[in-house]
């Protein structure tokens, strides 16, 4: 069933898009202004990836099957498919009407904002049709059978770094229209509306009551903490607080003594380390820890050592292309490599893992302030590609200024959590961890 957490991912990013759009059709009938560009990205996210990307494999594939084993769903999916069917004709009226403003045509703004407003109805009612009515019908009356054909299919959408369609292109739309969106609106936030709780999506990664220690000494104590698909979680605290000890238990290094971990809908807590990883859980270590002896590209391999034969060359150029430099010296032993390059390359050997989550450990530790820019800059562009991220950092200001959302530690326990931004502007964590 891993295209319902593939779906419902999607619809959760939509959903905040269109509550945003809803709030800018509100500012437009209050003679506000809003760049056109907003306007531009929105539609081409429609076109590129909503109509012609997500909306397709639900036709051709998911709604079929739903409706041989499960006839009394025909009218709800006849009504989705109608819904599917007009995509293109609504984005037409919406991009003329946005034309007509442009042109100063009288009361073409008051037509974009009502057009803007019917479509972002229609939208979350579409949306709030599949969440509660076709997807649980799909997972109770679909085969295993159904699902391998339907999983398959989707699998890709949950690819974005080394899948084949160009997940990147839209995930920098989502990027863009946030960056262009009204202050009064913003993505992501309060003022966009959420998903309803019985419809939002599972975390990713759920961890409640985690507990271990190394002998008698207890490091982590009652540790809870989420994190959703795409978003940057930041752990910050002082030496000793037991970040990367959370990062070790997440990962297998470490065995938890008590609570849970809960990983794409399965518990995890007693799996081995080698099984997350084959589940998507990929590191780069506090260190580097790159094996000095061996060529830059066996580590790279190594990386992939869980995975597939038949995908490592391709996996492979695809960490060439992020980074040149470690192609150019691919023959040569990782420990010639300046602290920066090993960076990258733990980097790259966690990316080749094909994570779902991508923990960092100190990625920061040991370098120069301009490589620090450029490995935060990286870590900006994964989650662009859509990548999950959870990152331990002693530069905690660094850390949080691309976070989504933060969690505080000290001595094995959370202390405060919060938004990237709240966080920073926290009196209690600017005197602890900022020197301010």
């Amino acid at each position: 069933m891993e295209a319902l957490t593939i779906i419902c991912r999607e619809h959760a990013d939509l959903w905040r898009l269109t509550r945003a759009v809803d709030a800018v059709a509100t500012e437009l009938r209050q003679g506000n202004t809003v760049d056109a560009a907003f306007f531009e990205a929105f539609f081409d996210y429609l076109e590129g990836f909503v109509d012609r990307y997500h909306h397709p494999k639900e036709d051709d594939l998911l709604f079929p099957r739903l409706r041989e084993r499960d006839p009394e769903a025909a009218p709800l999916l006849d009504r989705l498919g109608a819904d599917h069917r007009v995509g293109a004709e609504r984005l037409a009226g919406l991009r003329a009407a946005l034309t007509a403003v442009l042109r100063d045509e009288a009361g073409a703004e008051a037509d974009l904002a009502d057009r803007l407003a019917a479509y972002a109805k229609a939208q979350i009612d579409h949306i709030r049709l599949e969440e509660t009515e076709i997807l649980p019908r799909a997972r109770r009356a679909l085969t295993a059978a159904d699902w391998e054909a339907v999983d398959a299919a989707f699998r890709d959408n949950d690819d974005p770094l080394f899948g084949p369609h160009p997940r990147i292109a839209f995930r920098a739309l989502v990027h863009r229209m946030a960056a262009l969106a009204p202050e009064t609106v913003g993505l992501g936030g309060h003022a966009s509306g959420v998903l309803a709780t019985d419809t939002t999506p599972e975390p990713l990664l759920r961890v409640t009551g985690l507990e271990t220690a190394y002998g008698r000494i207890k490091a982590l104590e009652r540790i809870d903490l989420e994190v959703r698909a795409g978003e940057i979680v930041a752990l910050v605290g002082a030496n000793g607080a037991g970040k990367t000890t959370i990062l070790r238990t997440l990962s297998g290094v470490q065995p938890a003594t008590a609570g849970r971990i809960v990983f794409d809908g399965e518990d995890i807590t007693a799996l081995k380390a080698g099984h997350r990883v084959r589940r998507g859980i990929c590191q780069s270590p506090e260190g580097r820890q790159v094996f000095g002896p061996l060529s830059i590209e066996d580590n790279l391999r190594l990386g992939a050592y869980t995975a597939p034969a038949e995908r490592r060359d391709a996996d492979l150029d695809r960490i060439w292309a992020m980074f040149p430099i470690l192609h150019e010296k691919r023959r040569l032993p990782a420990g010639t490599l300046s602290g920066g390059q090993q960076q990258m390359l733990a980097i790259g050997r966690a990316l080749m893992g094909r994570p779902k989550l991508l923990l960092l450990d100190e990625p920061s530790m040991g370098l120069a302030p301009l490589l620090v820019e450029e490995v935060f800059a990286l870590v900006e562009s994964l989650k662009a590609a859509g990548i999950t991220i959870l990152v331990v950092e002693q530069n905690a200001a660094a850390a949080l200024a691309i976070a989504d959302r933060g969690y505080v530690l000290e001595t094995g326990r959370v202390t405060l959590t919060g938004t990237g931004a709240d966080l920073l502007a926290s009196d209690e964590v600017r005197a602890a961890y900022l020197g301010m």
